[in-house]
């Protein structure tokens, strides 16, 4: 063992609640190293506001407008990154290669600020260089007329309006593909497949009123205080109301023991917070399907002594499947239930006594679920224990998948999927006059291959910052440097349009805060939060630039050089996006009265038929489902094989990283670290502070990742943690959830090595 001191510089405890005084603290030194002091105020006031614009942040919905100000830290982060005084000119990229950018890390690349002027790079001078938007968009059109559309990848970003998203499809499927790799793909794709096999639509089935009304909270794989903040407003609520919040998490995260609203007076005032977590247990990596049989398991088994454990009458009346799966559970032992979640037969007892007690539970899941190997199974499995009891289609209960960007629900709800609907196809071919194509596309990892295969040529981004988001960089990056093709509409910089292929193009777009005028005035457009919350949104910033278009036009702009025998009217649709809408209520269910219904202050709430006990699904019943493993994968077998899991940092929102702390966790000015418990550094041999080596156990891949530093956290054992997306390089690309394609960012297998500089004692 080393004799290194203790102290890990950048490394110190965090004693504070999560919110309180530390949120406010870290919000102003946000719009002090952003925004102009005087501006940014009446900028952050206008978030979430009926009459203001949607935080381009996490997509928990607002309640009734009722606070002084509907923002969080992180969302007065994500607003002032966007709505910063800094610029990206044609001067800085003269002074600036590509190459030597590339050498940065992604938060000084995004830290230079918002892009000002369309840009083609340049190969003999190795810079980007202003280009005309008209020949911008020539160069698009005449690349794509070259090659096939199944050659083409069209990527979105969760934070693409509904209207972008719509022409976004529009265009691509009358080129002649449904190759719609999207964020979803990378993280909720689990519950897009495994939700409607359960229930009939790939949606969560609560409001926000639910919340109201239930009697227990199940919490299982997110971390609510930084990747979706304002949730924990209503987590304070319902602890206050001494609601049972019980959480499974991997790891001790502060905004699920302890918070602070930055709302609330006394708290403040007096510096107390309010326990959010009522029981906190900290579930192994990858585990979560065994703690759900467990719970589902001690259900049975009280339903045996008191006959009243299960909602018989639901089950016989709105499910099918029970007796399989009924008998599942109950040959799985508990062994295997203990050795594979990490937890006690007696703890997972004590969840089903709470369980049954509740006349209305409300179980909120996040990427802790669904990236995974197994991540629909589990989706499905923890459905199963909803049905169980009656949990989905009444008051005050129902499955809460947690969605991350602003509106990455809303992109599929509006046609961005690789998997489109038969229903869908035909009436876009009834309203445009030409026939899409029906053959399934590419998700994110099927384009990626095609392109690290040479197949796929071309690759169009609506926002986002692909070849990064995806694991497995060694492979990724030369990928996008084969394309004939690259092009990225965009508001900053990032590492993804640095990989430059034969044609780059960058296109800079209206941010979420800027005014959109467009031939018919102001323009707004709308978004749909993780409650199914359709609710419009409407800038009112200056322009970062004059030359700035919005996503829409650019989507028209890049449409008409490239399908110019279009009988879509492009032009009208630019100068109002009511007859965007009006398209949209035409080609999809449940859009009837759009543009009437989002003038209205909230918004309307799309059709989620399992509220009314009505299931979209082939039976038309609710399914029970028999989950396949617990644990597939030998690799995870082996006894110096651990679980990694890939993080976000509290000053980190997806692959945009604010600045370099992680204030909750107890980790500043750095990234390069390793969490790991007591009882795993003591095994191996390892002391707080060492540095290690990291290598992947899954067969037949050699990945490294070096020079960490290990320090002790309060994370499961067998379980790691590493920052995302550094810690991609040890995900292989086909390390994915088979029905899904997600990939198991949640529960890698890898080793640690001794690193040179640890010598033995």
């Amino acid at each position: 063992m080393s004799n290194k001191p203790r102290n890990v510089p950048g490394v110190h405890p965090y004693d504070g609640p999560a919110g309180g005084w530390g949120a406010l603290k870290a919000t102003a030194i946000a719009v002090k190293t952003q925004m102009d002091a005087l501006a940014a105020p009446q900028t952050l006031m206008r978030t979430n506001q009926p009459d203001g614009f949607d935080c381009p942040g996490c997509a928990w919905p607002d309640k009734d407008h009722k606070s002084t100000f509907q923002f969080c830290e992180n969302g007065a982060k994500a607003v002032t990154w966007e709505a910063t005084n800094k610029r990206v000119t044609p001067e800085f990229l003269a002074q600036n290669t590509v190459s030597s950018l590339l050498s940065q890390s992604d938060f000084q690349i995004e830290g230079y600020g918002r892009l000002t002027t369309p840009l083609r790079y340049d190969a003999t001078t190795d810079t980007l260089k202003e280009v005309s938007w008209e020949e911008a968009f020539n160069r698009i059109g005449e690349e794509l007329k070259k090659l096939s559309p199944h050659q083409v990848e069209f990527y979105t970003s969760g934070r693409a309006s509904n209207e972008a998203a719509y022409l976004f499809q529009l265009f691509a499927r009358e080129y002649g593909t449904n190759n719609f790799p999207d964020c979803s793909n990378m993280c909720h794709e689990a519950t897009s497949v495994g939700l409607p096999q359960s229930i009939g639509i790939g949606k969560g089935t609560v409001s926000l009123e639910d919340f109201d009304h239930a009697e227990l909270i199940l919490s299982i794989g997110h971390n609510p205080g930084t990747n979706h903040p304002r949730m924990m407003g209503t987590l304070h609520e319902l602890a206050r109301k001494n609601v049972p919040i019980i959480v499974f998490n991997p790891m001790r995260e502060r905004a699920l023991e302890r918070f602070a609203d930055p709302q609330n007076v006394m708290e403040m005032a007096t510096y107390r917070s309010t326990n959010i977590a009522s029981t906190y247990y900290l579930v192994r990596a990858g585990g979560d399907s065994a703690a759900l049989k467990g719970i589902a398991k001690a259900v049975l088994a009280l339903e045996e002594e008191t006959g009243q454990a299960l909602d018989h009458a639901f089950i016989d009346e709105h499910t099918q499947g029970f007796p399989a799966f009924k008998q599942d559970i109950e040959t799985t032992s508990w062994a295997s239930i203990e050795a594979v979640s990490g937890l006690k037969r007696a703890e997972l007892e004590s969840v089903a006594q709470a369980y049954v007690k509740s006349k209305a539970t409300i179980l909120t899941y996040g990427m802790g679920i669904t990236q995974h190997n197994r991540g629909t199974d589990n989706v499905r499995l923890l459905t199963n224990l909803l049905l169980m009891r009656g949990n989905i289609g009444k008051p005050g209960a129902g499955v809460c998948p947690l969605r991350g960007h602003s509106n990455v629900q809303g992109n599929r709800t509006v046609g961005i999927t690789e998997k489109p609907s038969a229903t869908f196809l035909h009436n876009l071919q009834q309203t445009f006059h030409f026939t899409p194509p029906q053959a399934h596309g590419h998700d994110a990892v099927q384009a990626m291959k095609a392109m690290v295969e040479g197949s796929a040529k071309a690759l169009i981004c609506l926002g986002g910052n692909f070849a990064v988001a995806l694991p497995d960089s060694d492979v990724c990056f030369p990928a996008m440097k084969k394309l004939d093709l690259s092009v990225h509409v965009a508001t900053k910089l990032n590492r993804t349009h640095l990989l430059t292929g034969k044609e780059t193009l960058i296109l800079p777009c209206l941010g979420r805060t800027e005014a959109d005028d467009q031939a018919t005035g102001r323009q707004a457009i709308t978004v749909e939060d993780s409650m199914s919350m359709v609710h419009a949104s409407s800038g009112k910033l200056k322009p970062a630039s004059p030359l700035l278009r919005s996503e829409p036009a650019i989507v028209a702009g890049m449409a008409k050089a490239t399908l110019p025998a279009s009988q879509v009217p492009y032009d009208e649709l630019v100068a109002d996006y009511d007859r965007i809408r009006d398209l949209i209520e035409k080609t999809i269910p449940g859009f009837e009265q759009y543009n009437q219904r989002i003038r209205q202050p909230g918004g309307f709430q799309m059709p989620l038929p399992p509220r009314q006990r009505i299931w979209p699904t082939p039976s038309g019943k609710a399914m029970f489902s028999v989950y396949q493993g617990d644990d597939e994968d030998p690799a995870l077998q082996e006894a110096d094989v651990l679980r990694m899991i890939t993080l976000r940092s509290h000053d980190q929102y997806n692959t945009t990283i604010y600045a370099l702390d992680d204030r909750y966790r107890g980790v500043f000015g750095r990234r390069d670290v390793l969490f790991m418990c007591d009882a795993d550094l003591q095994r191996l041999g390892l002391e707080h502070g060492d540095t290690v080596d990291l290598e992947s156990a899954v067969p037949g891949h050699h990945m490294r990742l070096e020079g960490m530093t290990v320090i002790r956290y309060g994370i499961a054992q067998g379980s790691i943690g590493a920052y995302y997306p550094e810690a991609n390089v040890l995900v292989p690309l086909d390390y994915i959830d088979k029905e899904s394609g997600t990939p198991s960012y949640k529960s890698a297998p890898v080793r640690i090595l001794r690193h040179p500089e640890i010598t033995e004692a």
